[in-house]
């Protein structure tokens, strides 16, 4: 394990706070320190000895500030490679002293954004020097330590003191750390500067306790005809419902979808909207209050006036017909949003400890050309379209997830349930309680049934169909369990959890 000494470190900070156990701890090593402006009065301030910057560049401070470190004699420090004859020589040569520590934060762009629509100002937030020390640290992280987050200040501060400097691996991970931060804050300038401001504010999170804000261009996606702001539970609803839409072609009918909490709670295709909005209105009247609402096709007067009388949070369309924006915005809070025609990025993150998850978007969508039919009765060809509608909904609803169809409308589902079974039965319930016959109905199920028991309950309750992905090493039980209740079942090949 390498460990190597700091012998000098160029401390420059936006944020003060904080950096005293590092100061002290340096100071107490010995270790020399250069610094600038106000961070180089707020060390001294603490009793330490600091070598200004100015000292070792021979120049000041100009441009306001705009200038400070951006000199060979600085960088010419951080980035030597000390293993290097030739480097060591011109390093003598010039009389520059060796850097093995950076300690820089990045002006506050962000909190400008924030606080501000002042371009000028937003300008003047636009680091420079930081960010250029920042990179020339990271780079030459084989002989020089970057510290580019007062986060780290701590465990640095442990690890110097446990190792009596720093390790290569360490400097690697801090390195890391930097390039990150660095990437962050690039991406943040370049988002504004193209328009699509990537930090606006929500008025709070999931709770009210809860600060928000969004990071995108909703601008690129829709056009808000009118309503009030959207909130970070309407954005996570309103990405659900655009991308369960999404797996619904016009040229196959008209589709309405009602959504809460994720989850589709209505939906159908039919010829009209009118129509298609009232048989997923159907499916839950209950849940449909104050849900999120969305359309493959414009909304005309006729389907306006029946939405009219339902209490929701949006509506979203690729189109509204003017006398249907007239009645719709009698009521001011609703917000109505025009679709526009955009391509979602293919990749979904999401944070998780201390880091991020990354995949891919679930983009299948099993069609009957892709069933294999396993059992000795296979669907009639009005099942197997409902089959197609019942996959695409259990897609986008969380797992554990069944879905209950006939006639291309949407009859209950059970969602995010712990056991396959009580998915089935909370959707077998959901739909009798809203008066729904279940028999010639099909099911899909987003993953395998690991037991017949699925299958002996849809029999019980008559349905005609199911589609599952198989997988289960009880695949053959299952198949016999439909066999003798005379039920066609499908199996994908295709897994469709959704956490």
């Amino acid at each position: 394990m390498s460990v190597l000494p700091i012998r000098s470190a160029l401390i420059s900070v936006f944020y003060k706070d904080g950096i005293d156990p590092l100061c002290k701890a340096l100071h107490e090593a010995g270790v020399q320190i250069y610094s600038t402006g106000g961070t180089q009065d707020y060390i001294e301030k603490l009793g330490i000895p600091v070598i200004p910057v100015e000292q070792v560049t021979g120049y000041p401070s100009i441009l306001g500030g705009r200038v400070k470190t951006l000199h060979p004699a600085v960088f010419g420090g951080i980035l030597a490679r000390r293993e290097l004859d030739s480097d060591r020589r011109e390093m003598e040569q010039h009389q520059l002293p060796y850097i093995d520590l950076v300690v820089v934060d990045l002006y506050p762009f962000e909190e400008t954004l924030a606080q501000t629509e002042d371009a000028s100002a937003i300008i003047e937030k636009i680091d420079i020097g930081g960010i250029s020390l920042i990179r020339a640290a990271a780079k030459n992280h084989k002989h020089t330590s970057i510290l580019a987050s007062k986060e780290d200040i701590t465990s640095f501060v442990e690890h110097y003191l446990q190792h009596g400097g720093t390790t290569e691996a360490y400097r690697r991970e801090l390195a890391g750390k930097a390039f990150s931060v660095s990437s962050s804050y690039d991406a943040m300038i370049a988002s504004w500067m193209l328009g699509t401001n990537r930090n606006t504010p929500l008025r709070y999170g999931e709770n009210p306790h809860q600060k928000a804000w969004f990071e995108g261009d909703l601008n690129a996606i829709f056009d808000k005809i009118q309503g009030k702001e959207l909130s970070y539970n309407n954005l996570l609803d309103i990405d659900a419902a655009v991308q369960l839409m999404g797996d619904f072609n016009l040229e196959a009918g008209v589709s309405f979808a009602i959504l809460k909490h994720n989850n589709a709670c209505g939906m159908a295709t039919r010829k009209t909207v009118s129509e298609a909005y009232r048989a997923a209105f159907e499916a839950d009247p209950v849940s449909a209050f104050g849900g999120i609402l969305i359309s493959n096709s414009s909304i005309d007067l006729h389907a306006a006036e029946a939405i009219h009388e339902l209490f929701f949070e949006v509506l979203i369309a690729p189109d509204f017909e003017p006398e249907a924006i007239k009645l719709l915005s009698s009521k001011k809070n609703r917000i109505l949003l025009r679709q526009k025609e955009c391509t979602l990025p293919n990749r979904m993150v999401r944070s998780v400890l201390n880091g991020t998850l990354v995949q891919e978007r679930d983009q299948n969508a099993e069609r009957h050309a892709d069933f294999r039919m396993v059992t000795e009765k296979h669907p009639t060809a009005s099942q197997s379209a409902d089959l197609e509608f019942a996959i695409r909904l259990v897609k986008h609803t969380k797992s554990n997830a069944i879905v209950l169809v006939k006639n291309q409308q949407l009859l209950a589902s059970g969602t995010g349930q712990t056991s396959r079974v009580d998915a089935l039965e909370q959707a077998i319930a959901k739909a009798k309680k809203f008066g729904f016959d279940l028999n010639g109905a099909v099911m899909a199920s987003d993953a395998f049934f690991p037991f017949p028991d699925c299958v002996e309950i849809s029999a019980a309750s008559k349905l005609a169909a199911i589609a599952q992905p198989g997988g289960s090493i009880k695949d053959e039980e299952s198949i016999q369990a439909a066999n003798q209740a005379g039920i066609a079942m499908v199996i994908t090949g295709i897994r469709h959890f959704k956490h």
